[in-house]
């Protein structure tokens, strides 16, 4: 019995254990995102052992929870619950940038259609440019794209690489002097009610837009309102801690269910990968031009690094760029400022996943 399971196992099976072996290391010893890689990469050796009798479970958790878009939806919650909008209520013009870093979504549809992919499965592709695991889960699922787990897989490793992705793109299209440039931060005071409405707001708002967005963005400031409503707080600790973790980690396992050797291994996943690597290299391009556009007109410049926090990968990009202008100069301090376009990236980006999955059916 031994050696038949032995003989089972094929190459295709050898190279996703390494994968998995991968995604564990960058898990632990490179503490990246270690709550969704760890259980995504040991997921993908628990389904890729031959005759894996775990593989029925995990596509029964599919099915429950990622099928019809339940886990994404209930992360949301967690997200919402964990954001600060202060920041981004301080200084409004920050959600420009957020809309502009969505950039990278829309040039990767053209390009993944460009490289023969069906119009519904390049839109699930260009998603992974949303920076935002749950929105190209959401997406993916809507379309029904039989790619989901390379989608899913390369959405989740690109944010937990963000900080070796984006300082060397930041620093290509940037002079020294821009990275230089400081930023005064005179928050205003945000009363209790801004805070309470905003989610609300928003809501509404995204729902008149995108309709089909309205489910995610209703679900992240459904969790956002948890937070500021000030009567609710052991529920919103549940959720920052409790549920966020909880979801995080079944969901990483259940990804596995689309990680099996003889649907991952191919030629597609290796396009959807190198296409994710672009669509995050141009929404960190499309950000950091956007602000070099906008200082053309404005009295008290925006340092351009700011332009990449605009992506959602909150809050690593904010923290990532925070470093950054420290590096350059230690008087420098663009946390807020960061934070601010970051979270208005959180919301664009689900704004962009319920345009795109409105004008393709």
């Amino acid at each position: 019995m031994f050696w038949e399971q032995i003989t089972d196992i094929s190459w295709q099976m050898l190279l996703m254990w390494c994968i998995g072996g991968l995604l564990i290391y960058l898990a632990i010893a490179k503490d990246m995102e270690p709550a969704l890689l760890l259980p995504m990469g040991f997921g993908a050796i628990l389904v890729n052992l031959p005759n894996s009798g775990a593989i029925e479970v995990v596509e029964t958790l599919f099915e429950a929870g990622i099928a019809n878009e339940l886990f994404p939806l209930l992360l949301f919650i967690g997200i919402g619950a964990m954001i600060d909008f202060g920041p981004l209520l301080s200084n409004p013009r920050m959600m420009l940038i957020g809309a502009a870093a969505q950039f990278g979504i829309f040039f990767t549809l053209v390009a993944a259609r460009l490289m023969g992919f069906h119009i519904t499965d390049a839109a699930s592709i260009s998603i992974i440019g949303a920076a935002d695991g749950p929105t190209s889960v959401f997406v993916a699922m809507f379309f029904g794209t039989p790619y989901v787990g390379a989608i899913i897989v390369a959405a989740y490793s690109y944010m937990a690489l963000v900080p070796i992705v984006q300082p060397p793109i930041v620093r290509a299209i940037t002079t020294r002097k821009e990275r230089m440039v400081r930023m005064a931060y005179n928050p205003s005071s945000v009363s209790r009610l801004t805070r309470v409405l905003f989610p609300i707001v928003v809501t509404v708002v995204a729902g008149l837009i995108s309709p089909q967005a309205v489910a995610l963005i209703g679900f992240l400031m459904f969790g956002n309102l948890i937070r500021e409503c000030g009567v609710l707080n052991s529920l919103s600790e549940t959720a920052q801690k409790v549920l966020a973790n909880l979801i995080t980690i079944i969901l990483g396992i259940t990804v596995a269910a689309r990680m099996q050797a003889d649907a991952f291994i191919n030629a597609q996943t290796l396009m959807i990968l190198s296409l994710g690597l672009l669509a995050f290299v141009m929404d960190t391009v499309g950000g950091v031009f956007f602000v070099k556009f906008l200082n053309l007109f404005l009295k008290e410049k925006i340092n351009p690094m700011i332009g990449a926090t605009g992506i959602s990968a909150f809050p690593m990009s904010a923290r990532v760029i925070t470093k950054m202008a420290l590096k350059e100069d230690p008087e420098n301090h663009l946390l807020m400022h960061a934070l601010a376009a970051n979270v208005s990236g959180q919301i664009a980006s689900v704004i962009a996943g319920g345009v795109i999955m409105m004008l393709i059916r």
